[in-house]
This record gives C-alpha cells, structure tokens and sequence, in this order.
C-alpha cells in the first residue's frame, strides 16, 4: 500500500506529457516537478510512437515501456519516449540538464538503436537492455556486441531477461556471452512466469513480460550503474 500511495504522490505531482523535437525527431516527456533522474524509454518492433502533438503515443501503445511509462514517473523520474529515428546523443544531453543521471532503457529490437546510439557518441550514465539483441547467440546480428565491437564502449549494463523468452532473436542462450563479452560492465538478472500470448517475439509473450511490468520497472528504475 505505501508504494501505490508514493506512486499516486509522485504521478499527481507530474507535469502533463509533452511532445518535444529534438534534433528531426519528436518524441514524449513525462516528468515529475522534481525529478530524481531521468530514463531514455526506446520501444522495440519499428521503434515508431507515432506521436500526436500534445504528449500523445498513438502507436506502439502495448509495447513493455511504452505501456509501462508512466510507472517511471511514479519513481520520481523524468521519462523521454523515444522515437525511432531519435538522436540518442542529443537526447541523452537534453536529459541530462534536466536531471542525471540519465539511464537509457531499451526493449527488443529497441536494443540495436540503442547500440547504434552509444556508438556514435551517446554517452548515458547507464544502460538498461531488456529481451536484448545481444550477441550472436541470441540468434540475431547485427546484436548489441557486433555493433560496439568492443565493450569499452559500453556504459555500466544492466540485462533483463525471461527464462523462456521464444523469440528467434532474442534467445536465452545470448545472455551468458554477453556477460563475458561485457568484461565486467554487465550484469543479468533473470525473470520468470508471467502469461505468454500469441507471437512469440511480440509484447504480449514472455518476451514482452506480461504480467511481469512491475518487476522489470522495479528493476529498471532503480538501476543507475554498476
């Protein structure tokens, strides 16, 4: 009960979302009076919101962090939905001047635009991949590690992952190279359960950890570096 109460404190105590342009994309913010932090949302599948002119997300809407969005305000944070062909550099600095640090959170195939952010010059104070296109293993290239080359270009990782994630992309089998690959930058924490529908690679099945939102936004928000 004491956290829904701090979550109805801290969302009536929001701003109303906006819709902002940085650089030639648009994008939503959501943010609190006095945010604690700030979080890069970056949804998977095409990675498009769609977003109407006043804070408005007209699609992707059932996407694991778009749908979960405004739980992260709850938390204090100042939230950016991102659309797809944002600049991660520029969005990062536009965060951070509201609030570091600024944590980069990124689903499916939302994880290869993060990756291609970080490696021209986005530079997040950490970095958060759930059902990740991580490594060869995962079934995926490109994947996380091929487009960084080197883990020096990774910031303090966290890696959330489902035991029986079914997508051809985003297998489990990825998760322990990427570990090793990261030298130390990474860690994973594994869920389990929840309910799986339909395809295997969309936000309804484990691997968009249905019924599990309130873990992975527990996990995710509170996540800042290693």
């Amino acid at each position: 009960m004491a956290a829904l109460v701090f979550g109805l404190i801290c969302y009536s105590a929001a701003l109303a979302d906006e819709t902002i342009q940085i650089g030639q994309s648009a994008a939503v913010l959501l943010r609190p009076n006095s945010p604690v932090g700030t979080v890069i949302l970056m949804p998977g599948g095409d990675g498009s919101i769609n977003p109407g002119p006043s804070g408005e997300i007209n699609s992707l809407i059932g996407n694991q962090l778009v749908r979960t969005r405004n739980a992260y305000v709850a938390y204090g944070l100042a939230v950016l939905v991102a659309d797809a062909d944002l600049d991660l550099a520029r969005a990062v600095q536009f965060m951070a001047r509201i609030k570091e640090p600024v944590t980069v959170i990124a689903t499916s195939r939302g994880t290869i635009r993060a990756a291609v952010g970080i490696s021209r010059g986005a530079k997040p104070n950490a970095l958060v991949l759930t059902s990740g296109f991580l490594t060869s293993e995962s079934g995926s290239v490109p994947n996380v590690a091929s487009i960084l080359g080197t883990p020096a270009a990774l910031p303090p990782t966290l890696v959330i992952h489902h035991r029986n994630d079914g997508c051809k992309f985003t297998q489990p089998a990825g998760v322990a190279p990427f570990i090793l690959w990261s030298g130390g930058r990474a860690r994973p924490v594994w869920l389990s359960g929840g309910v799986s529908l339909g395809n295997p690679c969309e936000a309804q099945a484990y691997h968009g950890f249905n019924g599990l939102d309130d873990e992975v936004v527990t996990l995710a928000a509170g996540f800042h570096g290693l």
